[in-house]
């Protein structure tokens, strides 16, 4: 038996849609599970996202800062942003995203992970980059950040401190967990099993996009 996530979705019998938000949205849905099995199940419909982990000559990350709402945390995260720009890719998506949050650009972009953050309850899927080769944004170039982006706070921290940040249960976002773990092993053996920036992947379609 192969190792690996199945496509294959059941038949949806009907959709509710309980409720339109600024980003994302809430349906119900009746899924037809064979053998006369129907089930209701509730989900976020989401754009989907992409995170970059950046990673410098020194063997650095950078991480941002920010505050997150639900959690009512200020939590420390790679930069990512949401794939919610008609006709954009998603390592084009990554390089804007690090442009507007870290104030940087990459030569370099590789696939490093995919996954779901919560399968159960969500339709997101997150790619993470692995942006090298960095250089500064040029200081009239970079981008004003608003509302909670505005608070945000950048640093460089060596990619072992932060793995230690996770592991210790310190850190406790999943992109970081998810990228800084994957970024820890792909550097074991130099990087040699990357992907490259526009690798196959396995996303659902997206439901909605927010700008045009």
């Amino acid at each position: 038996m192969s190792l690996a996530d199945v496509p294959g979705p059941r038949r949806v019998t009907a959709t509710h849609e309980r409720f339109a938000g600024k980003v994302w949205d809430v349906a119900s849905d009746e899924v037809d599970l064979g053998d006369g099995r129907v089930v209701t199940r509730d989900y976020v419909r989401h754009t989907g996202a992409v995170v970059i982990v950046a990673l410098d000559d020194d063997g650095r990350v950078y991480l941002v800062r920010q505050y997150r709402h639900p959690v009512g945390a200020e939590c420390w995260e790679p930069p990512a942003g949401l794939l919610d720009m008609a006709g954009e890719s998603p390592v084009d998506a990554a390089a804007r995203e690090l442009h507007e949050e870290a104030d940087l650009t990459a030569a370099t972009w590789h696939t490093l992970v995919d996954y779901y953050p919560s399968g159960g309850g969500s339709s997101e899927a997150v790619r993470v980059f692995l942006a090298r080769g960095l250089a500064a944004v040029p200081e009239s170039e970079r981008h004003t950040r608003e509302d909670e982006e505005a608070d945000m706070v950048g640093a460089w921290v060596p990619l072992a401190d932060a793995v230690a940040a996770v592991l210790d249960g310190r850190v406790h976002a999943s992109s970081a967990a998810v990228g800084l773990l994957a970024a820890d092993r792909a550097s074991r053996d130099s990087f040699s099993s990357l992907r490259p920036a526009d690798a196959p992947w396995q996303r659902p379609e997206a439901t909605r996009l927010v700008r045009n």
